[in-house]
């Protein structure tokens, strides 16, 4: 079955942190379905995601907490799509006070802008499974109370709740996305703080070992990063939509074991190169986070929007490990 993505075509939309992983598929895909798009971005950001169609997108090199610059933004926007937002769980531990000054700060001025500015605007957030921090239940969904274990989780709950006052109280049109781990073209593959998947395929590309934590036997949901720009699609043009929480995965739980069999056999028969496999402790540090098991039940944004994962975990694992084989 075929999603109807037909009414986005001729609308205004603006993706924040448009040049990054989600942001320049996102970008990338509504093109193609005929909308106009414009990408806010930091002036030093790499521009390296857009290569290929840069030309056809407009953009405005600002800064969220500048209310000129998102004014100028946000003017006869149809959609926004927040995604701009500092990833490291690490850092947002060791710098808290940059993440509440640039992350918190932006979407505060950004929904003060659209209230007086363009108020019929819709906004679709880019948040994370991890808001729950342990879940209590396995598959899980949005009645799973919130305990996040870091500053990048407490911030993302916070713009949550922002956005579901300024819905509440002032109108603004407002959608969450609750996002379990995202792969696929165009992410990084030499970050081991953001991606754990990419990683590993780079590490595999690179010929280098696949650490793996502990017994490799936690469970965590992946989802391929074109169903996710499927989800983001579809909750903006869905008025049923407004004012929800939701939260998107694969639906399937994989140990991480299975996942870096996987990358390595793959790898393996692309490359003819062996790759090799080790395990280790935890380091002490680890945050709790990255120890537990998560499997989402998305069926809550099915009913709303018909919204599935159309491809699937090795399919899109097997597009990825083209797409770096050929980019090179």
């Amino acid at each position: 079955m075929d999603f109807d993505f037909s009414s986005i075509k001729g609308k205004n939309v603006l993706i924040t942190g448009g040049a990054g992983f989600l942001g320049a598929n996102l970008a990338k895909r509504i093109l193609e379905l005929g909308a106009n798009v414009t990408v806010f971005t930091r002036a030093e950001k790499s521009r390296e995601n857009l290569k290929g169609f840069e030309d056809k997108l407009g953009f405005i090199d600002g800064n969220l907490t500048n209310e000129s610059d998102v004014s100028k933004a946000i003017k006869s926007k149809d959609y926004l799509f927040h995604l701009a937002w500092q990833t490291d769980l690490k850092k947002s531990m060791a710098q808290p006070i940059e993440d509440v000054k640039n992350d918190l700060a932006g979407i505060l001025n950004i929904l003060e802008t659209c209230r007086k500015e363009n108020p019929n605007i819709k906004i679709v957030f880019a948040s994370a499974v991890t808001v729950i921090g342990l879940p209590k239940k396995i598959p899980s969904d949005e009645n799973e109370q919130e305990h996040p274990l870091s500053i990048y989780e407490a911030n993302k709950l916070v713009a949550e709740k922002y956005l579901q006052v300024y819905y509440k109280i002032h109108g603004i049109k407002a959608c969450v996305l609750r996002l379990s781990n995202v792969f696929g073209e165009l992410q990084r593959i030499d970050n081991p703080n953001r991606g754990v998947l990419n990683f590993m395929i780079g590490r595999a590309l690179r010929g280098e070992e696949l650490t793996v934590y502990g017994t490799g036997s936690f469970i965590r949901d992946y989802c391929y990063v074109q169903n996710y720009i499927d989800a983001f699609i579809l909750a903006a043009i869905s008025e049923k939509t407004n004012g929800q929480v939701y939260v998107l995965g694969s639906g399937q739980g994989k140990t991480f074991n299975e996942v870096v069999e996987k990358i390595k056999g793959i790898v393996e028969e692309k490359t003819g190169k062996d790759v090799a496999i080790t395990h280790i402790p935890f380091p002490e540090e680890e945050n709790e986070i990255n120890k537990r098991n998560f499997v989402a039940d998305f069926s809550k944004f099915k009913e709303a929007t018909g919204w599935f994962p159309k491809v699937s975990f090795d399919e899109g694992l097997r597009r990825t490990i083209d797409f770096y084989l050929q980019d090179k």
